[in-house]
Parts: C-alpha cells; structure tokens; sequence
C-alpha cells in the first residue's frame, strides 16, 4: 500500500480541492489517516477534493491506519500473551488480520527463541513476512546499542531546541518522558517513534507496514528499533555481486581469474559471464570451433547456388570445385548398361519379390502389390499389411471376443460359454456334466448354480460345498424343542426326560405322562395319587382331632378337588366350640417352572358364599390372608368380586425354579363388627416342576 502513494505523490503533486482551492496529496493522505485514527469508515468519509486520485489517496491512507492499528493490536497479543487461536475467533476481515499478524509475530519470536535468523526463506506473504521479521528483531540482543542510540538522539534534539519556559515541568524534569519534552509537561519522540497510549512512553513505528519505507522493486523492507532497511528478495545471480549500495555489480571473471579457458584460448569478459576465445585464427574456408580447432566449411551447402546452371558443386578440403551434372534416374529407374538413359525397374523379380509373398504387379517406374485376403496394401510404404478385422468391425464378426491374427481373425467365449460350430457364435456350457457341487447342480445361462438338500447351507467361502446346518444352535434352536435338541447331518430330533414324560407326535414338544391314569404310580391304596408334570405325589390326608373328613377318600386326586375337614365337637369340648376355624380343607396344584415370567399368575380361586354387597347393619366382611408357606414371598392374595360374590385369588407373583414342593396356609376370615366371628383354612399343596412343559 505505501509504496503506491508514493507513486501518486509523484505523478500528482497538486490537485484541486472544493471550490477550487489547491490540495496536495499530502493533505489528502493526512487527512485519511486522521480520519483512519478515529475509526471512521474508509469507503464513506467526506471527500476533501473532486479529484479522483485524492479519493484514492484518502481511502487507502485511511485503510492504511486501520489495518495498522488492527495488525498492532494482533502483534500486541502475541507478545503479551503468546497465544493466537483463542483471542480471536470470527470469520471478519478484521478479526482475521489481526489473527494473521498475531500468528506470524508469534513465528518471528519461535525463530529468535530457536537461535534461527530472522531473515527466513519461508514462502510466506509478503506482510506476515515482516511481522515476522519485526517480532523476531524485537527481541534481538542489541539493547545497549538501543539505549546509547537513544540517548545520543535525546541529547542532539534537547541541544537543538530552545530552553523551555522558566517555570516549566520539562525543566524541573517532572514531567518524566521517555524521550523529549516538548515543554508544558508535553512529550514527544524521536523519528522512528510514537508516542504510546500514556503519553510519556515511546514505541517504535513498523514502516515497513505501513507502507512508510522507499524500498525500490524487487526489495523488501525490514523494520529496525527507529526506522527500517531495504534488502533485495532476489540474489543478484551467477556472474554478478551485491555492492554496498544494494546494487548487482557484474564480476570480472577474466580480471580475476575466475575463468576456466585454457592456454590456447583468450578470456574476454561479458556481462554476468565471460567467452573464451582462440588464440589461432583459421584460414579461409575452415571454422573454429569450441575447442579451437578448424573445420571445413561445406560452401555447396553453405551457400546458395555457388556454381552455375548445368553444374554440380563437389566440396573439398577447404574449398570447392563445380562439375557437369551427371544422369540421375528417379526412384523406380536406373542407368541402363550404356550409360546413357534411364529404364525402368523391374521391382517383381526375384524370389520372393517386393511384395513378400503376395501377388506382384510391375508398372512403368513402380510396381503394386496384389495381397491376399486379410491384408491391404499400403500405398506409401508400398508393403501389404495386416487387416485388423476386429478393430473394422467391432462386434460384427464374433458373438463375444475378438482376437485378430495375422491375415485373419479368431474368435473366443467369455467364461461359462463354448464357441459353437460356426467358429463365430458362442453356446451355454453345461457346467452341471462335470459334477462341479457337492450335492444338487442347476445349469443357468452362462454359468451355473449350487444349491443343497434340506438341513444343509451353501458355504460361504466356495459357493460348492454343502455345511450342515445345525438346527439345534440357531437363535430359534431353543424352541425347536421342548426338551434337549440333538442335531444330525441334514436333520435334528427332539428328545425328552428319561421319566414322565413323552414325546408328542409332531416330534417336539413333550407330553406329561399321567402315572395315575396309566396306572403306573406305586400309591398305596389308603393313599390318593396326584399327578404333577413329570410324575406323581402319593397323598395321605387327615383331619385333625375334633374334625372329620368330609366324603370318601379317592385314589386319584384331580386339581379341582378339595379335600374338606369340617369341625365336630364332642359334647361339651367348650375349647373345641370356642375355637372359630370351622374347617381345614386341603387342595393340591402342580406348577411348572416359568421360563419367561412377565406378569403374576392366578393359580387358585378361594369363592365364598357371601354376597360382595351386604347390608350395612350387619357390617360384616371377609379377610384373606396367607399364614404359613410364601416361600420369598412369591405369592399373594387379593380380593374381587365374581358373579356378585367374593372371590380370594392367589397368584404368583415371583418365578419359582423348581423341583419344590410347599403348603401354602390361606385364611378364610369372616369378620363381623371388627371381630373375627369363624375362619376356614385351606391349604395349597404346590408342586413346583423343574421343568417348563
């Protein structure tokens, strides 16, 4: 951006402001930096001049200050906290200078802490260069150097100004600047510097981004402590030197002895290089060449018609001399044996002839070649080549691939084809005749098929072989059978318990054997047989003292049957009257063991003879309750009201896993007027199967 102002100061020095008054491209510039300083924006701040480069010059100016205080700030930040990524985050223009700035102030400063040099070679743009360059300077060990400097530049400018007032803090030394004290306590700094936001202290001025240095092309600028340099970007190059003004100089190599021409030649310099030229010079008709040696020169092609019509020029060593022409026959002719005329060539002569085997047809001057079926002649190298049949008729001549061979063609199948009697079609090849499957076959077109008998699978691995499938460990094989599921080549069976049970007729479920239907239990016979899954129970019941078994004792207790024990007293057992259980009955239930149990189980129904709404005067109830045998808790009772009567219903609320037997004691009590008035007992005989069928 600087370097392009001073461009514009050049080519414009005045222009004309509002109302005709003379504006110079310093004030248009002064006034876009002011404007930049207050954080105006740049693209709609008031024009100073109709001018269009004064317009330019304000805007760019104003740009200039922005992008400077933006890059400082981002300079700032590095230096201070010596992170980047999390200061600035967005996607703005701003945010992403100040971000960049930051960025490479932090490159500069690795490079210094790396004892690298400052002036890298890394291929970075040309602003990120010198923020680069700046911070990596910034902390370069030159600090007394700086402070003499400093104190050199503060004692020439306090000699060079006039005293201050009498009574001024500048004089008194309270007002503690940095540099120089302008008077009324007022500082100021050096060339170079600006003064920071305290007014006291003094900071550098980067020149080089504010486009403030005179770097000429092909130079890039380098920011010191108080001012800059210029440094060329690109070596002056082989056969050139950098002086001291930062010009390229051209190198003598002849003066100093750098060449490399050897005794016989004589070195003469050029600019960036130097020719070595011979010492002996050849005579006419001869040329040197690189090495100094002398070649003859070929004048009949050097030059243009050097002898005259009706001559032929003949070259020699160091000259020339003309001839007569002789007769030249053209091609297909030659000399006959007097000399003196041409004929004509018989080209078909000979054993195999010019057309290696093919027909040969000789013409006035020429020959043609008849060539046989398969080839073409060639008109230009006049030999009969080979027809790529395949390539001029693609598709035409096979019904799959195409091979071309010398003067014909062949043709081929794809895989799982055979070429058919005409040489040119292509039939399905049965596959299926070689057996290629370990069980069944199926012939498809252009391939074929496996595929296996029941209970076995296609193999992933070949597609040929047939695995067993192994029924028993699918995910489903859990279920196939009720029991234990053996698995055979091809198939699977079902099996069941040793004992009480059966296989059912569809092979897989397993069916309870009732012993006491077959006749096969070994219950006495003052004993009952019940029939739970997987066997029998031999049941013995008796009624307790001052009770007595209500109907005949059965041999085969069913689940619906209730063995009932009512109250007989003796005359006058008061204690037997008193006792409020009036019967002890007994029922017998066989469970299995709930392979998924997701809700309770209702497995008795206790039903009363009491209505489920009796009249309030007699205010009188029924409570159930379980008294002995919830093994775990794993039933309950509830009540509810079937048909208008009250209903006890156990359920089971828990899985039990069998084998387990136990008596659950339920209470039947019938309350009246808060007062248990009589209670019926009855108890559940629970055979738990270990089984789930």
């Amino acid at each position: 951006m600087g370097p392009g102002i001073v461009i514009l100061f050049s080519l414009f020095g005045v222009l004309n402001g509002q109302g005709g008054k003379q504006i110079s491209i310093d004030e248009c510039c002064k006034d876009g930096r002011v404007r930049g300083i207050d954080n105006q924006d740049c693209t709609a701040i008031p024009l100073i001049s109709e001018s269009t480069t004064c317009r330019i010059v304000q805007e760019q100016c104003c740009a200039a200050v922005l992008e400077d205080n933006i890059c400082t700030s981002g300079i700032n930040m590095a230096k201070e906290q010596g992170v980047c990524d999390t200061q600035f985050t967005g996607s703005t223009c701003e945010t992403k200078t100040a971000k960049m700035c930051c960025d490479c102030c932090l490159l500069g400063r690795a490079a210094r802490e790396h004892g690298l040099t400052c002036d890298h070679s890394l291929s970075l743009g040309y602003q990120c260069g010198l923020v680069s360059r700046a911070c990596c300077d910034d902390g370069a060990p030159d600090v007394e150097t700086r402070n003499s400097l400093v104190s050199d530049k503060v004692n020439e400018t306090l000699t060079e100004k006039e005293n201050p007032l009498p009574n001024n803090m500048c004089s008194s030394g309270l007002a503690n600047c940095a540099q120089e004290c302008v008077g009324n306590s007022t500082c100021a700094c050096f060339k170079g510097y600006k003064l920071k936001p305290d007014g006291k202290n003094c900071e550098d001025i980067n020149e080089c981004l504010l486009g403030a240095s005179n770097c000429r092309g092909g130079e890039h600028c380098i920011n010191t402590v108080g001012s800059f340099r210029c440094q060329r970007e690109v070596s002056c190059g082989t056969g050139y030197e950098l002086t001291d003004s930062n010009n390229c100089k051209d190198i003598d190599e002849c003066e100093s002895g750098t060449h490399n021409c050897s005794p016989d030649f004589e070195c003469q310099n050029t600019q960036g290089s130097f020719r070595c030229l011979p010492k002996n010079q050849c005579g006419d008709g001869y040329i040197q060449d690189a090495m100094g040696s002398c070649i003859d020169i070929n004048e009949c092609l050097a030059q243009t018609e050097p002898c005259r019509p009706g001559q032929l020029c003949m070259n020699t060593m160091g000259s020339f001399t003309c001839q007569r022409n002789s007769i030249n026959c053209g091609r297909g002719y030659h000399l006959n044996d007097g000399g003196n005329r041409c004929v004509d060539i018989d080209e078909c002569k000979g054993p195999d002839g010019a057309c290696a085997g093919h027909g040969c047809i000789n013409l006035v001057g020429s020959f043609r070649c008849e060539c046989k079926a398969g080839f073409i002649f060639n008109s230009i190298s006049r030999i009969c080549e080979d027809i790529n049949e395949c390539r001029h008729y693609p598709g035409r001549l096979c019904a799959h691939k195409c091979e071309n061979v010398l003067g014909s063609y062949k043709c081929s199948c794809t895989q799982g084809f055979k070429l058919a009697s005409d040489g040119r079609n292509c039939d399905d090849l049965n596959e299926c005749e070689s057996s290629p499957c370990s069980q069944e076959c199926a012939n498809v077109y252009g391939s074929y098929q496996c595929y296996c008998r029941r209970g076995y699978q296609l193999s992933d691995i070949d597609g040929i072989n047939c695995e067993d499938i192994d029924e028993c460990a699918l995910p489903t094989g859990g279920h196939i059978c009720s029991y234990r599921c053996n698995n055979t080549p091809g198939s699977f069976y079902c099996t069941c318990p040793a004992t009480g049970y059966t296989l059912a007729p569809n092979g897989r479920s397993c069916q309870d054997v009732d012993e006491c239907v077959t006749g096969t239990h070994t219950c006495s016979v003052t004993e009952s047989c019940f029939n739970v899954q997987g066997g029998f129970r031999c049941l013995s019941f008796e009624c307790p003292p001052n009770y007595r078994q209500a109907g005949e004792i059965r041999a085969r207790v069913e689940r619906s049957d209730t063995i009932r024990c009512v109250k007989s007293c003796q005359p006058n057992d008061i204690g037997c009257v008193l006792d409020p259980v009036h019967s002890i009955s007994h029922t017998v239930i066989s469970l299995p063991t709930f392979r998924e149990f997701t809700k309770p189980e209702e497995i008795v129904f206790l039903r009363t003879m009491s209505p489920a709404h009796s009249s309030p005067q007699l205010s009188s109830d029924i409570v159930f309750d379980i008294l002995e045998g919830n093994v775990q808790n794993s039933f309950d009772i509830v009540k509810r009201q079937e048909h208008g009567m009250i209903v006890g219903v156990v359920r089971q609320v828990k899985p039990l896993i069998g084998s387990l037997n136990m008596v659950l004691k339920l209470a039947m009590n019938y309350v009246t007027s808060g007062v248990v008035s009589h209670r019926n007992i009855v108890n559940v005989h629970i055979f738990v199967s270990e089984f789930w069928f």
